[in-house]
């Protein structure tokens, strides 16, 4: 025997000749029944010869499992898209999918929503529902529901099961579908399903579809399902249509809800919809249906105990709530008989809660209470099992034992009494101080009073007389339906026990599964353990108990039973059809569902040159030709290229490969060529066109595809792509040869260039070396050129070819918006760079131009210098001085800007790019004695002094962490363009994605580290105080047009489309910008929009643009951007006694090496003029923030970034002093004080406390000083949580830690380290102030408002739940805001 491992990593005994089985592969399988909640935890094993057919393994595990062959599916195991395999095909395991020598999972699964037929002959396996039912000790609970949504936990006892899990045929009962939290639903529905005199009532009411839509009505809805759950042969239906009809989305079906709850709202909402209907043969009865069977009436009376004077009012109810233990006390009812008798206990007022007699006119002593009147027919009791704990302030469920019997005599709870007498008078307010109906902390009415007769017992016209229910006898219910919950307070399950009165059975609703059960399963709902009933029992008791009873009244004359289908009226009869008819088809439709293959399809339009995709939804016995039509039409190419001119292929989306074409085999079926029907494909298909003069080429298996991109090096363009098929054993001369046919370029000159993986470039030299070696694979991507030029004749990363494929790969398209310029910017601008006043007001017109002129004069400027240049003119100082005016026009503020103002706007008029390097040089030469004749600093006005190189190199600038590193989405930075036509290099050319991590030649900029920009740019800064690079750096591409984007608000705003190479450092990027804004690059800043419109300023200059990709927006904004060693700091005020104690003031800029005093002196003006606060140096100080704690004190002459750490986007807290500042010292500590006086029951304002060392004799000396409470009573305790570190009144007293035992502040449990601290300090000789319950219940609502404004942690916080409506309208009115 072998061995062999199953899903449980247990060892499964193999036939012995599987040891000998090497002439045939065996496939071992492995078959989960899941059509039996007994048998879902078995295994099957079947080991079979690999050529054994689906028939042949659908008989095997048909006489292994005892069913039927043909009443049960087998699908795949392990996934979500189960696709039944289909039982007639001939096909072998390995053509169906299956893997020899490994484990092949299955389900076995129902056939149509009916279960599995068992055989006629026992075989052991099939379900055991013959046993006898005394035979095992049956234990009660939720059933486990395998591959079902229920609710968001079930919450069953491991010692709890059923005692016998029984098939649909067997009980005769059809379960509901839970559609994720439904099971409240479920249980309810179930209950009135087997109410005899309901279902009869509802059957008895006829839909008129004139007057209503069917699919809004709720009790057309509820018909229909009633009718399926009497006739369907389904296991379970669904109860989609009746949520529907209850204005219900699909959000509902997550929502937990309360039975009772759903019990009333719903009666409520069929009562509405009966009264609205016009059948005048149904009007009477069914429209007061649920009064007629489930409402009952009580008397709610005060009793004067002095005269005897009596006053009252009648209410009607639909359900009695029980309470399971009574408020304050320590033990439960034990049963519902005590409970009932508390129900109608009178209380007594006297004292402070006396009653104002109006026989006796004054204050007397009462007995207030309830009595019954009348019962209804049908009894519902609510055990209410949910409460609320004042101890923990949380919700909780009541899990103690309470019994209910079988049949309940309701006759010691009826008022005999007439309901008027000579002592009593009616009256519409009883006149008792607690006013409301019945009770209003136990009774939940949501009915209006009525002081009719109405007894609500009959469904027929009998006189009143009649109607009235008999003492004693009349009045005996029988338990007919128990509706348990499983869980906790905060969610679980329900399900129903229900007795059907047909038989007298008891079973288990429980979702999808109905099972028999017995009394003893009903006992065991009645809760709690075998312990005795103290207060904390039933907290380990069982969390399954019963929460809702109804009983019906023992009445022979009344009592109905279930109306068999030929007893149904004429309009059921046609429902019963119509589903019959529906659930047919549903039949068929599935059956044909199981039979369609699924697989994607795409087709690349022959017009638009656009991939498109769609699914191709196929019967498996179509063939190939009829599915390419199905195709054809699915792509909407019809008139755009002949069916003829079409074909279908094996296509892999990933990889953009051709796998094979199917010649010959057009009349193959789809089943055959796709392999069956399955879940998923590891494959797609692609709808293949030509032209009509073209001829399809044949795709082999073995064979790569290679998508051919020509490029020309004298346009600088690449053509569209080639494809092409190559064999991977081709040499590179063959492969040459093959793209010279497809190409027409000659095969002697051409050069091969292939992308590989990891976007890295390789020229194809080597002539005889295979593609493979070459590193080809399933989907290529070449680059070819063929010319006469001598570029081939340099090295490789040399030549021409390599530079243009390299910028190709690295150029991105950014949209940038600029800003709104004003006259003043320029003015300034032409001032600094030395420029004639009235030049000046001439110029600063240009300020307002369009990116078009800006554009337009950049180029005719661009031309001008280049002439320039080209006649090789002098440097003397008056052509420098015509040079800076020139590019004064451009925007340009200073000449040294001038390389990177020939760069940005070079592209525009398309010079080749080495000449374009060149001018770039020759620019820079020509401006070099230039550049030193405007001061760098923006801050200084021009003095006409030209500094020295080493002055400009010494002003070096660097910025703070760049805030859009944050950002963890960097896409790939993928250029496409559709045109067929020629697509420009800057574009980036063809619709495939060329990823950011390309091989580059260039030097690029060192990367960041995460700290500080200082850091980064080291003593050596690569960049000026104005951001210009003070090296040598090579050109990068940067090409930029106008782009008009429509804001709304009538005019475009001004933007640029800018190509850009993403490997340009952020200091060159807006350098070329300059021209464009108009303005130094150092006044203005640079922020990254992201997708949800946030914007993070990008302020590391030495940084690339590599985390950009193609699209992203970038806005310009005006405003000094950062030098280096200086960062943006947010001031917030601390405000220690406010509700609020943290208030932003302004954002600053603090500098490396500046003093805490300098900072705050900076800060002043601000303060004055943005936050009207007029300060002196002295009367307040800056203390560090974390998020809203304050901490460290900075003592004035800290230095930042020696004495402090600061970081960009900084936070500190400006604190206002009351007097001079006493912290003087880094080892002295401020601590953070406040009393509480328990007498009071107060908290006093903050004080702070400067301690000179960190000792707990210190501290309470201190607080001894400033309180007057003597040494030996004080106590502190040190707060919880953020600052204020808020605490209810009620718990400060006794949840802190008072008094700890320690001498120092440094240890556990108080680790007082730092400034900022709280503690909280109290006299402990003083006693917290006594609270009746009217005051600890007032306090406990005043505190938890407080603490919730404040944002603090509240004891308890329930969980917002969604309230239970249903709408009679069709659904929730929408808002029109919404939209």
């Amino acid at each position: 025997m072998e061995m062999v491992p199953s899903e449980e990593n247990q060892l499964v005994t193999l036939p012995k000749e599987t040891e000998n089985a090497a002439e045939e592969p065996r496939v071992l399988c492995i078959v989960q029944d899941t059509t039996n909640a007994k048998t879902v935890n078995e295994r099957l094993t079947l080991n079979l010869p690999a050529s054994t057919t689906l028939s042949k393994l659908f008989n095997e595990v048909a006489h292994k499992a005892g069913y039927v062959s043909g009443t049960f599916d087998l699908a795949w195991g392990k996934t979500t898209d189960v696709a039944p395999l289909d039982l007639s095909s001939e096909m072998s395991l390995t053509e169906s999918g299956f893997e020899a020598g490994k484990r092949n999972f299955l389900q076995l699964t129902d056939k149509d929503g009916e279960q599995p037929q068992l055989a006629s002959d026992d075989l052991g396996t099939a379900d055991s529902s013959g046993l006898d039912d005394s035979s095992h000790e049956r234990l009660m609970g939720p059933l486990p529901r395998d591959c079902t949504v229920g609710c968001s936990s079930d919450y069953s006892s491991p010692s709890y099961s059923y005692s016998s899990i029984l098939n649909k045929s067997d009980t005769g009962y059809v379960g509901l579908v839970n559609q994720a939290m439904t099971c409240y639903l479920n249980s309810l529905l179930q209950t009135l399903f087997m109410t005899p005199e309901f279902r009869n009532a509802l059957y008895n009411w006829e839909f008129e579809e004139s007057e209503e839509d069917p699919v809004t009505s709720i009790p057309y809805q509820l018909q229909r399902l009633f009718v399926l759950l009497q006739t369907s042969k389904k296991r379970a239906i669904e109860t989609t249509d009746v949520t529907r009809s209850f204005g219900w989305d699909s959000s509902e079906a997550w929502q937990q809800h309360d039975v009772q709850e759903l019990c009333r709202v719903m009666f409520d909402a069929l009562e509405q919809k009966w009264k609205q209907t016009e059948q005048q043969q149904f009007s009477s009865i069914t429209a007061d249906l649920i009064n007629q069977l489930y409402q009952g009436k009580l008397k709610d009376y005060v009793r004067c105990l002095e005269c005897g004077y009596e006053s009252w009012r009648i209410d009607t109810y639909l359900d009695i709530p029980l309470v399971i233990r009574p408020f304050g006390a320590s033990q439960a009812y034990c049963s519902v008989e005590e409970a009932l008798q508390a129900f109608v206990q009178p209380e007594t007022l006297d004292g402070a809660n006396q009653y104002f007699c109006e026989r006796c006119k004054k204050k007397c002593d009462a007995r207030k209470g309830l009595r019954f009147l009348h019962f209804p027919y049908l009894l519902t009791l609510q055990l209410k099992r949910f409460d609320f704990d004042y101890t923990t302030m949380h919700r909780i469920k009541l899990n103690d034992r309470m019994s209910f019997p079988e049949e309940l005599d309701m006759s010691p709870f009826i008022d005999v009494e007439d309901e008027k007498s000579p002592q009593t008078e009616s009256c519409t307010d009883s006149g008792a101080e607690n006013e409301g109906s019945c009770h209003s902390d136990q009774m939940s009415n949501d009915f209006s009073t009525d002081d009719g007769v109405d007894e609500g017992i009959c469904l027929d016209s009998a006189s009143s007389t009649e109607r009235v229910l008999k003492p004693k006898s009349s009045l005996t219910f029988e338990l007919f339906s128990v509706m348990v919950h499983s869980g906790s307070a905060a969610g679980g399950h329900y399900y129903a026990c229900i007795k059907s009165f047909s038989d007298g059975q008891w079973y288990s609703f429980n979702d999808q599964h109905v099972s028999k059960i017995t009394q003893e399963d009903i006992r065991k709902t009645y809760g709690g353990s075998s312990g005795n009933r103290g207060y904390y029992s039933s907290a380990f008791a069982s969390s399954t108990n019963a929460y809702m009873l109804i009983y019906r009244l023992k009445d022979p004359s009344r009592n109905a039973k279930y109306l068999d289908c030929d007893n149904f009226p004429e309009h059921i009869k046609h429902l019963v059809q119509r589903e019959k008819e529906s659930e047919e088809q549903e039949k068929r439709q599935k059956e044909i569902e199981r039979n369609t293959c699924k697989i994607k399809l795409f087709c690349m339009h022959p017009v638009k040159m656009m991939m498109m995709e769609n699914k191709l939804e196929v019967h498996k016995d179509k063939t190939l030709r009829e599915a390419t039509e199905m195709a054809y039409k699915l792509m909407d190419i019809n008139g755009v290229v002949p069916m003829d001119c079409c074909r279908l292929v094996k296509y892999d989306e990933f990889h953009e490969y051709l796998e094979r074409s199917y010649e010959g085999e057009e009349d193959t079926t789809m089943g055959q060529l796709l392999g069956g029907v399955k879940s998923s494909y590891m494959f797609d298909l692609l709808l293949e066109t030509r032209r009509p003069e073209q001829v399809f080429q044949p795709y082999k298996p073995g064979e790569v595809m290679v998508k051919v991109y020509v490029l020309d090096l004298n346009t600088e363009t690449i053509a569209p792509p080639v494809s092409l098929r190559a064999y991977l054993n081709q040499s590179v001369t063959e492969f040459k040869q093959l793209i010279a046919q497809a190409t027409g370029l000659s095969a002697e000159t051409m050069r091969v260039v292939l992308e590989r993986c990891y976007n890295d470039l390789r020229l194809l030299y080597v002539p005889n070396k295979t593609l493979k070696a070459e590193g080809f694979f399933r989907s290529n991507k070449v680059f070819v050129e063929s010319s006469e030029s001598t570029d081939n004749e340099v090295a490789f990363t040399d030549s021409l070819l390599w530079k243009l494929l390299d910028r190709h790969a690295n150029t991105i398209r950014l949209f940038v918006s600029l800003p709104e310029q004003s006259p003043g910017i320029h003015r300034t601008i032409c001032q600094k760079v030395g420029c004639d006043p009235e030049e000046s007001l001439e110029n600063s017109k240009g300020s307002r131009k369009s990116v078009d002129a800006i554009l337009e004069e950049s180029t005719e400027k661009l031309k001008n210098l280049t002439l320039q240049q080209q006649q090789g003119s002098s440097t003397s100082d008056s052509q420098k001085s015509s040079d800076s005016s020139d590019f004064e026009h451009i925007k340009s503020p200073s000449p040294s800007q001038e390389p990177n103002s020939v760069s940005s706007v070079s592209a525009v008029v398309a010079v080749d790019n080495r000449e374009l390097e060149n001018r770039i040089q020759a620019a820079s030469e020509g401006c070099g004695a230039v550049s030193g004749g405007a001061s760098s600093d923006p801050e200084t006005q021009f003095t006409g002094e030209e500094r020295s190189d080493s002055e400009v190199n010494n002003d070096r600038s660097t910025s703070s962490v760049d805030s859009d590193i944050l950002s963890s989405s960097h896409s790939s930075d993928t250029l496409c363009n559709a045109d067929s036509g020629p697509i420009q290099l800057v574009n980036g050319l063809d619709s495939h994605s060329i990823t950011s991590s390309r091989r580059s030649k260039a030097r690029e900029g060192k990367k960041e580290t995460w700290d500080t920009a200082e850091e980064d740019s080291g003593t050596d800064s690569e960049y000026d105080e104005n951001g210009r690079s003070k090296t040598d750096s090579q050109y990068l591409y940067f090409r930029s047009e106008p782009y008009a984007q429509d804001d709304g608000s009538g005019e475009g705003q001004k933007c640029l489309l800018v190509h850009v190479d993403k490997r340009i450092t952020l200091a060159a990027f807006k350098q070329n910008l300059e021209p464009f804004v108009g303005i130094t690059s150092s006044q203005f800043k640079v922020f990254r929009v992201y997708a949800n419109n946030q914007e993070f300023e990008s302020v590391r200059l030495n940084e690339t643009l590599s985390s950009f990709s193609d699209d992203n927006k970038i806005t310009i904004r005006l405003g000094r951007a950062l030098k280096k060693g200086e960062y943006r700091v947010k001031v917030y005020q601390l405000l220690v006694n406010d509700a609020e104690p943290c208030k932003f003031l302004v954002d600053t800029v603090f500098a490396k090496g500046m003093t805490v005093k300098q900072s705050k002196e900076e800060l002043l003006p601000q303060l004055r003029d943005q936050c009207k606060l007029d300060l002196s140096v002295d009367r307040f100080r800056l203390r560090k923030k974390t998020w809203k704690n304050p901490g460290t004190v900075f003592l004035d002459y800290h230095i930042y970034e020696e004495d402090i750490n600061i970081s960009s986007n900084w936070e500190v807290f400006l604190e206002v002093l009351d007097g001079p500042e006493k912290m003087k010292s880094m080892s002295q500590l401020a601590v953070l004080t406040r009393r509480w006086t328990p007498a009071q029951m107060k908290l006093e304002p903050f004080q702070e406390v400067v301690l000179e060392s960190s000792t707990v004799e210190e501290l309470n000396e201190k607080l001894s000083e400033i309180s007057g409470i003597p040494l030996e009573n004080l106590e502190f305790a040190k707060g919880r949580g953020t600052f204020p570190c808020d605490i209810s009144v009620l718990e400060i007293h006794q949840d802190l830690d008072w008094n700890p035992k320690v001498s120092t502040l440094n240890v556990w449990p108080l680790y007082i380290c730092d400034d900022g601290a709280v503690v909280f300090y109290r006299d402990n000789t003083e006693e917290p102030m006594e609270l009746s319950e009217d005051e600890r219940n007032e306090l406990m609502k005043r505190e938890s408002s407080r603490l919730l404004k404040t944002g603090h942690r509240v004891s308890y916080s329930p969980r917002k739940e969604k309230a239970l409506k249903i709408y009679l309208d069709g659904g929730p009115a929408k808002d029109p805001g919404q939209d």
